[in-house]
């Protein structure tokens, strides 16, 4: 199995009040404490197939620039999500699922790019981006994963786990391979450094949902060797690329 970052953003920064402030409050953290950011999804290639979490923004997006006392920056284009896709060597055609965490346009914009790609999703954001069609499948959770009691196998190895809170049918994937566990969060976290203070961002839909999530996620963590895959910051990539064993 081999798993691959889709680079689009990086060298951006956020603050603390916009990584932590989601329970306490922003004005409980410092706006000048700032995290690095950048923008990656991730594509793993199992042998037999192309799966594909999450999908970002479309190639006209325009990103906001960089601002003094900006929340998030995500930074300097690296290339389009298609572009950035097919540097890997791979053809849209290949792809044969895409497992969405979630309806946000940075995790979902390009779907529609890969016709023979069967798109898992959970209902509620399915209908939020009122997805229809045979290619749709809309998750079917109900088979516990250790501490997460809604899951659903997707390939052999492969989880997409329910994870309700940053949306209300935000879900998680979970790949484990020759010992260790690739989790691919989508937003539970903006920075890894939110994760190891245990604090939640000020983006979700579902505040006690999404501090269960967090639970659960740390709890995981704690308990088994987790590679932890970030979409906002440059640790997601780098985790990757070391096979670096989060540490809680």
């Amino acid at each position: 199995m081999i798993i691959k970052a889709i680079r689009m953003f990086d060298g951006g920064f956020m603050n603390q009040q916009f990584a932590f402030g989601g329970e306490e409050g922003k004005d409980k953290f410092d706006e000048q404490i700032i995290f690095r950011s950048s923008l990656q999804n991730f594509l793993i290639d199992t042998g037999k197939e192309v799966i594909l979490v999450d999908t970002g923004f479309k190639s006209d997006y325009k990103a906001p620039g960089k601002k003094l006392g900006a929340p998030l920056y995500m930074g300097e284009k690296v290339q389009n999500y298609m572009d950035a896709f097919a540097e890997l060597g791979y053809k849209p055609g290949q792809v044969t699922k895409i497992l969405v965490t979630h309806k946000h346009n940075d995790h979902s914009d390009c779907i529609q790019n890969f016709p023979n790609a069967k798109i898992y999703i959970s209902k509620e954001d399915a209908d939020a981006l009122k997805l229809e069609g045979e290619n749709v499948v809309r998750a079917e959770y109900g088979t516990p994963f250790y501490n997460f009691p809604n899951a659903q196998q997707v390939a052999e190895g492969i989880w997409f786990i329910e994870a309700k809170g940053h949306t209300k049918g935000n879900s998680i994937v979970i790949v484990e391979n020759e010992g260790l566990f690739y989790m691919f969060h989508g937003d539970v976290t903006y920075c890894d450094a939110a994760l190891k203070a245990d604090k939640l961002s000020i983006v979700f839909e579902d505040k006690d949902a999404a501090r269960d999530t967090l639970n659960r996620v740390r709890q995981f963590i704690m308990g088994h060797p987790t590679v932890y895959l970030s979409t906002h910051c440059p640790e997601g990539y780098e985790n990757l690329e070391m096979k670096r064993v989060m540490k809680l």
